[in-house]
């Protein structure tokens, strides 16, 4: 493995002595007992290839771009070892001190600048440390996935512990069983279920995505496009990115630019999922410089992005000069951070006549400011000078912030990992009374190797209040910050924290947000942006698909007749439930009203009036009949079934009432066999009378056998013997099948009608047809007596009066089966009370008359008179 690590980096200073020459001078070191590594990226020097067919040129890279808000990163670690170094509770009477390089965002020169920081002192000697070399304990960095797995590959194979501060899909260092690696921020993939939690926040279907184009970007289009379709979210378009901006293919660039930025100037999505790393921005604002340039499109800046935390806000090079003004109003998922105290300040402080040992100051200074120090290789110098003047609070946001970013917030936080590691060890072999390996052994050799066992499980509150830890596999637990970008005509920008993503919280509860604080674009004039397919479904209508499109493009039908939707977008329509109906917009249901036949309503008014009226009439006749009781006409009409017919017919006439009360357990027991009981007893009387009249006219007759029978046994025979029959009918219906109160909700749209299900339909008909077979015996009875003489005879009046009652009953079947609820009661209603008046009328006003109004008629002379 030494000889490889040797042959490796021969060969880099073989291949490009000049750039490394140049490149390897961007440094910063300050002694110390231990020293902690860093390796930041904020220098990109774009290394041309070496063809051996030309002349190389003297200078192999083109002008670099520096990232000067990537300067924080360098100023965090050296204000964190400030802090520590300050503190005499951590590792007192040692001094830490730290020795921080660039990896110039290439893989070769990460390469070579690990093995300087390893190995480097005087000169290179790879793989032998002198008396005089560094103790490098740990490395912080990089910011990136490519950076941090070369710089993995090398630390790995030393045991030296890796902090990285970016956020980074960290499954691809556990397949590589990378040990030496520890995690300063969450897993990436934590971030995908709060993308997906925040796109539902808002209802955002239809997006657009943005990748960036290597590895990582298709890893990450090959985990969150399904994530996306199991949660209703389509994805209108996908672009790559690329990672950084080289024009020498001019053309091709602007090319490409013009495809891309086509895709969401015409798409109907406004909301930009962006995947990348910290350079995407640039990419980004160079593709809608060139679309400002070409097209003047001004739909550009009606879009709400979604970045991922791994972005940063920033422009650098000759973009720096430009504004960030297309993304206010962007969301951010951003590595957790707090105000740290001081921090600040030692920013306000930074200098580069002061801090003369930071390499990398001067390049950050004059790109920044657009000045330049003197410099003696030079003849000609530029106009601007660089000043002490100059301060870095000065600059915009896209050139440098000065709250602490998630990135140097966990470079903060990594530092204070390692010094509390060292502190353990520390604390360790005072501490200890058994013999363990730190036995003898001096604080200041001890080996990077032996942190291991501090790092993992370690945890520790920071200066910032909060509590760091690291799990058994080298994981910090943390989470992220939501944040909205609100930008400023001078260029600057704020990050307002709008929300969070803890990862701790219940399922489905990780991600909380503060709509009331978050800040649009104005071209939505403060309203919530909408980002679907096309205009969503409202109430009353439901999505149908479209065949051949995705999902979430998708037609609105309206709800058909009987069913409702009540929300947006529904997948179909539902029926209420049983005791609501659909209101007019098919939006929602309305309770139905309760509905029964009563003595309140017009028609329960009438029949009720009729049932008292005809029972008036009854009992009018029933008096009168009682009163002339010693009348002829009354004797001879069988005053005992002349009262017990008139009374079963006063019941008849009652029983009526039951219907229009309403309905319940008891009034639904008593109706039906109420009204069978006095219906049998009022036709079996009737059959008695017309029996009775046979009977009695064959007794006339010369030696009759028929006298026997004439008398009120006989007819009180018929009457209790038919009865008693319908009785035990009705005895068996309450036993086994009895009545029952319920609602029928169906009948009617509107109304759910409270009514007695009559239990066993069997029975009921039984009750029917058993008084029709009364009725029909009647009848015939009654129709076979009617030439006997009239005077005696009051057949005629059974025959019409059963004649009406049979017709009122045979009618009442359809118009009973026909009809539902209400109206089914009252057809009930109306054949007991019309079939009872039948009688009453065909059988007693003949009579009536004769004893009111014609008593001269009512005389046993008249009665037994011949025509």
């Amino acid at each position: 493995m030494f000889l490889v690590i040797l042959l490796v980096h021969k060969v880099v200073t073989l291949k490009c002595p000049a750039s490394d020459a140049f490149l390897v001078p961007h440094e910063w070191y300050q002694p110390g007992d231990f020293i902690i590594g860093g390796m930041t990226s904020h220098f990109a020097y774009h290394l041309l290839e070496i063809k051996f067919s030309e002349n190389p040129s003297k200078k192999p890279y083109e002008i670099p771009v520096i990232f000067t808000k990537f300067h924080q990163h360098v100023l965090a670690l050296a204000f964190a070892v400030k802090d520590i170094n300050e503190d005499s509770q951590i590792l007192p009477n040692v001094t830490l001190g730290f020795h921080i390089y660039d990896s110039y965002l290439n893989a070769r020169m990460t390469y070579r600048t690990i093995l300087d920081l390893f190995f480097k002192s005087q000169e290179f000697v790879p793989n032998y440390r002198c008396d005089s070399q560094k103790n490098l304990m740990a490395l912080i960095g990089g910011l990136d996935f490519v950076t941090s797995s070369h710089i993995a590959e090398i630390t790995g194979s030393f045991k030296i512990p890796q902090l990285t501060y970016g956020s980074l899909p960290q499954e691809e260092f556990e397949t590589s069983k990378l040990s030496s690696v520890y995690f300063m921020v969450p897993k990436e993939d934590h971030q995908y279920i709060g993308i997906i939690q925040l796109l539902h926040h808002f209802k955002w279907t239809w997006i657009g995505i943005f990748a960036v184009d290597n590895n990582d970007g298709e890893n990450f289009l090959q985990k969150m496009q399904p994530l996306l379709s199991e949660n209703g979210i389509c994805s209108a378009f996908i672009e790559r990115l690329a990672q950084l901006i080289h024009l020498e293919n001019y053309p091709e660039v602007i090319q490409r630019i013009l495809i891309i930025s086509m895709s969401w100037v015409n798409s109907r999505a406004n909301a930009f999922l962006v995947y990348g790393e910290s350079l995407t921005i640039m990419w980004l604002r160079f593709v809608t410089l060139i679309v400002d340039a070409e097209s003047k499109e001004i739909a550009l800046f009606r879009r709400v992005w979604i970045m991922t935390a791994q972005i940063d806000f920033i422009l650098s090079g000759f973009q720096i000069n430009l504004d960030l003004h297309m993304f206010h109003g962007a969301i951010s998922f951003t590595v957790h951070s707090r105000a740290v105290a001081g921090f600040k300040e030692f920013l306000q402080t930074v200098n580069p006549l002061s801090v003369y040992r930071d390499g990398f100051l001067q390049e950050v200074w004059e790109q920044s400011f657009d000045c330049s120090f003197p410099k003696p290789e030079l003849q000609e110098m530029q106009n601007r000078k660089c000043t002490e003047d100059m301060k870095l609070e000065d600059l915009p946001g896209p050139a440098f912030e000065m709250e602490m970013t998630g990135q140097s917030y966990s470079i903060y936080n990594a530092v204070y990992a390692v010094a509390h590691a060292l502190q353990a060890l520390y604390m360790l072999h005072f501490n200890r009374k058994k013999p363990i390996i730190c036995k003898n052994l001096d604080l200041l050799h001890l080996q990077a190797w032996q942190l291991h066992s501090s790092l993992q499980g370690l945890s520790f509150n920071n200066s910032a209040g909060e509590r760091v830890f690291l799990n058994e596999k080298g994981e910090a637990i943390g989470g992220f910050d939501i944040t909205n970008l609100i930008t400023f005509p001078n260029r600057s920008f704020q990050r307002v924290r709008v929300g969070n993503m803890d990862l701790q919280a219940p399922e489905g509860k990780e991600l909380w947000i503060d709509d009331d604080v978050i800040v649009w674009s104005p071209a939505f004039n403060q309203v919530l942006p909408l980002s679907r397919c096309n205009d969503p479904c409202f109430p009353g209508s439901w999505k149908k698909g479209i065949e051949g499109n995705q999902f979430c493009c998708y037609d609105c039908v309206p709800c058909v007749e009987g069913k409702i939707s009540n929300q947006n977008d529904m997948e179909d329509c539902f029926e209420c439930p049983e005791d609501h109906y659909p209101n007019k917009g098919k939006k929602g249901c309305i309770l139905k009203q309760e509905v029964f036949l009563t003595f309140e309503e017009t028609l329960g008014i009438g029949l009720a009036s009729s049932a008292l009226g005809f029972f008036s009439l009854t009992s009018w006749v029933l008096g009168t009949f009682i009163k002339h009781r010693h009348t002829p006409i009354v004797k001879a009409n069988n005053r005992s079934l002349t009262y017990t017919l008139l009374v079963s017919l006063l019941l008849c006439f009652l029983s009526s009432l039951l219907f229009l009360s309403q309905p319940d357990k008891v009034t639904c027991l008593a109706r039906q066999s109420m009204f069978g009981l006095t219906f049998s007893v009022a036709i079996s009387s009737v059959l008695a009378k017309t029996i009775t009249v046979v009977v009695a006219f064959m007794a006339t007759k010369p030696g009759s056998q028929m006298r026997r029978w004439v008398g009120k046994r006989l007819a009180f025979s018929i009457v209790l013997s038919c009865s008693i029959i319908q009785v035990c009918i009705c005895i068996l219906w309450l036993s086994t099948f009895p009545p029952f109160p319920e609602w029928d909700m169906h009948s009617a749209l509107q109304e759910m009608i409270l009514q007695c299900n009559e239990g066993s339909v069997f029975f009921f008909y039984c009750v029917l047809g058993y008084m029709g077979i009364l009725a029909i015996a009647s009848f015939i009875v009654a129709f076979l007596a009617r030439t006997l003489p009239d005077s005696f005879n009051e057949a005629k009046f059974i025959t019409f009066s059963m004649l009406a009652f049979c017709s009122v009953w045979i009618s009442f079947f359809p118009a009973y089966l026909s009809t539902k609820g209400k109206a089914m009661v009252a057809v009930e209603v109306f054949s007991i009370l019309s079939s009872s008046a039948a009688l009453l009328g065909c059988i007693f006003l003949p009579k009536c008359y004769i004893i009111v109004f014609r008593s001269d008629l009512n005389h046993r002379e008249q009665l037994t008179k011949r025509n």
